[in-house]
């Protein structure tokens, strides 16, 4: 059994709202989670902190003085970079380093990445088809979604060659080989 609170402490709680708590962004972070089915809380975390010490690196080189070499060469440098992860559309500015979020690694993982390629209809069956190993980037099969993908490896993200799914697939193309049947 509870006390009662005192006059002092109810006092206190009338100014505290535990809901809308400042300190996290508990619901945001929630929304983010549901959007891209993501499991792993930490996973997000990570994402976020990445993304903070990427503007904050952004944020550094653009305090440099604009005529120092090294200003251009890092700036250039972190666009590469960010580009070639996908976090970022073009190569044009600095300001678009501002804008990297935690959203933009969770676009990057392999569900996403494979909703993009149509290859699931959803974000949940295209998990699920991560996790039992239908998937594979390259020459490696790959059983965790929260595999990010970069641009060059986009382009090869495909079925595993004994899929049951795969085998669907080209079934209802019409493209399926009789060597393919013997295999």
């Amino acid at each position: 059994m509870v006390r009662k609170l005192k006059f002092h402490e109810q006092k206190l709680l009338k100014k505290v709202d535990f809901i809308n708590w400042e300190v996290d962004n508990n619901l945001h972070e929630v929304k983010i989670l549901r959007k891209y089915h993501i499991e792993k809380r930490e996973d997000y975390t990570k994402y976020n902190k990445l993304s903070r010490n990427i503007r904050d690196v952004a944020r550094k080189i653009r305090d440099l003085d604009e005529k120092d070499g090294f200003r251009a060469q890092s700036t250039s440098q972190l666009l590469e970079k960010l580009y070639s992860v996908g976090l970022i559309p073009t190569k044009q500015n600095l300001s678009l380093a501002d804008k990297v979020t935690a959203s933009s690694f969770c676009r990057r993982r392999l569900p996403s990445v494979m909703l993009k390629l149509r290859m699931a209809q959803n974000l949940k069956t295209a998990i699920t088809f991560i996790e039992q190993g239908h998937i594979r980037v390259g020459p490696d099969i790959v059983t965790d979604p929260a595999f990010l993908v970069t641009r060059n490896m986009e382009d090869f993200v495909t079925w595993v060659d004994s899929s049951k799914i795969k085998q669907h697939v080209m079934n209802y193309n019409e493209e399926r080989d009789d060597f393919d049947l013997v295999v």
